[in-house]
């Protein structure tokens, strides 16, 4: 279990802290792992088991305390949402010839005719960013906006470039970038978890939870999904139907039990992460019972901050909801949230194959009016100070046709934005090549990407290490620079 960076466990003294929680689910087995951890006594931040890790220091003052991902699953297209090019509607019909002599491939099909945006874009905000009309409210938030123009992914397949969005390798198995920060930084909220994963209500996405996996950090730190579009979003929390008997003093009772038994069987078993992290998970789930229902209840919204999100409209209902909730959770001190649009498979996300025309539009309507929401109710509530917005896809699109007026994957080229604490406004770093096909200036890799959210939140991306299998494993591997480009 990691430390807060000042020692603490949440606003509570460590003596009153381990008292509140003695007749808790396992308490005594949580005062156990504290001590064991060094929490209860005034050492220094180790986080992780013992020997095994060391999270990084902070380099410079902290900006971010906070991340919400907004996560566009399946491969936005960035030539028809933000990366202008004129060479496209000049050749629109033309044979595709960047005329650099490379042989044109495309992953699931053939190469077809130059394909030109079938939606206007147009200039927007102080800065001109270049937005489609697709977006109409997220243009107006240019200006809070750092774009990374010229992303470039190492696949082309939706699997590979998932992982390497969210845990730097290509391979399952590593952490993802949400449950490396809850290991680096800790939590800052006692009674909620550190990272929670809000996924599209049409299902998982590519890889599904392999994208919010520990990995080989202890599994405390992965991902806990939150199902907001069911009666019960989280599983298992509420006493079932017929568990009324285990309430009440006899629940209390057969808790402390249950501590003693937590506590005998962990000093047995020696150092074992996954033991502690299923006890300090059932602990967590039991301070949820209270926390967590509080947290996911809209009822208190007024009807203005709804209608921000779009949740009076059936289109933007789930991901508006979604976007509120991820407010919510970090209001409440959650450390890192994703939130997922579309789902994994050939329809209902980005990867629209068939038909621009007619699949990008429901996913850019879904979506834009909740981010748009999203940003201005953060500024408006000074959050915007200390959290930091991401906007990411796995890659992008081929600058010509798939089944006629589709568009293939392309790992050449892609979009992303970030706003909010520590992040220059306005800005924009990178260029792709006239028919937006390849990064062709100052590109930046998913690397890239988590150095610089690590760089925010005060961690050195080099210095944040877990030694696994005799290797010091990082977040970005062996590669990663921060973009300072678009830092203020």
């Amino acid at each position: 279990m990691s430390e807060r960076m000042d020692g603490s466990a949440g606003g509570w003294s460590r003596r009153a802290f381990v008292s509140r929680l003695g007749g808790g689910l396992g308490g005594a087995g949580l005062a156990a792992l504290m001590g064991a951890g060094g929490l209860l006594g005034g050492a220094a931040m180790g986080g992780g088991a013992a020997g095994v890790g060391r999270p990084a220091s902070a380099p410079s003052r902290p900006r971010v305390r906070r991340v919400i991902q907004l996560f566009m699953n399946g491969g936005a297209s960035q030539m028809d949402l933000f990366d202008h090019k004129p060479e496209l509607f000049r050749r629109a019909g033309e044979r595709f010839d960047p005329g650099s002599g490379v042989r044109v491939e495309a992953p699931t099909s053939e190469p077809g005719k130059v394909l030109k945006p079938p939606f206007a874009m147009r200039r927007h905000g102080a800065s001109g960013r270049w937005v489609s009309d697709l977006m109409p409210n997220l243009a107006g938030c240019v200006d809070d906006l750092a774009f990374l123009m010229a992303m470039q992914s190492r696949t082309n397949v939706h699997g590979p470039g998932s992982y390497l969005m969210n845990t730097g390798f290509l391979l399952p198995g590593f952490p993802c970038m949400g449950a490396w920060v809850g290991y680096a930084l800790g939590s800052e909220c006692d009674n909620l978890p550190g990272f929670v994963v809000l996924p599209d209500a049409r299902g998982l996405p590519y890889n599904q939870r392999g994208n919010f996996s520990a990995g080989f950090l202890p599994v405390s730190h992965q991902g806990t999904v939150i199902q907001s579009h069911l009666a019960r979003p989280i599983a298992d929390l509420a006493l079932p139907a017929n568990g009324a008997g285990l309430g009440g003093e006899a629940g209390r009772d057969a808790l402390e039990v249950l501590g003693r038994l937590n506590r005998r069987h962990r000093a047995a078993a020696g150092e074992d992460t996954r033991l502690e992290a299923r006890i300090e998970a059932y602990e967590l789930a039991a301070r949820m019972q209270l926390a967590a229902p509080e947290a996911l209840d809209l009822g208190g919204e007024t009807e203005a901050t709804r209608r921000l999100y779009g949740m009076d409209e059936p289109a933007t209902e789930d991901f508006g909801r979604r976007c509120l909730l991820a407010r919510r959770l970090v209001e409440r001190g959650v450390r890192f949230v994703q939130v997922w649009s579309g789902a994994g498979g050939p329809s209902n996300n980005w990867d629209n194959h068939n038909s621009i025309v007619k699949e990008l539009p429901p996913m850019c309507r879904a979506t834009d009016r909740p981010v748009a929401g999203l940003l201005r109710d953060l500024k408006a509530r000074g959050l915007m100070d200390d959290t930091l917005v991401l906007w990411n896809t796995e890659f992008g699109r081929m600058p010509f046709s798939q089944s006629g007026e589709g568009r293939d994957h392309n790992g050449g080229t892609f979009v992303g934005w970030m706003a909010g604490a520590g992040v220059r406004g306005g800005a924009a770093v990178g260029e792709s090549d006239a028919w937006s096909w390849k990064a062709e200036h100052d590109v930046a890799t998913p690397h890239d990407l988590h150095a610089t959210v690590l760089h925010l939140m005060g961690i050195d991306h080099e210095r944040l290490v877990y030694r696994h299998n005799g290797a010091d494993r990082r977040l970005t591997d062996v590669h990663g620079h921060v973009v300072h480009g678009v830092l203020a």
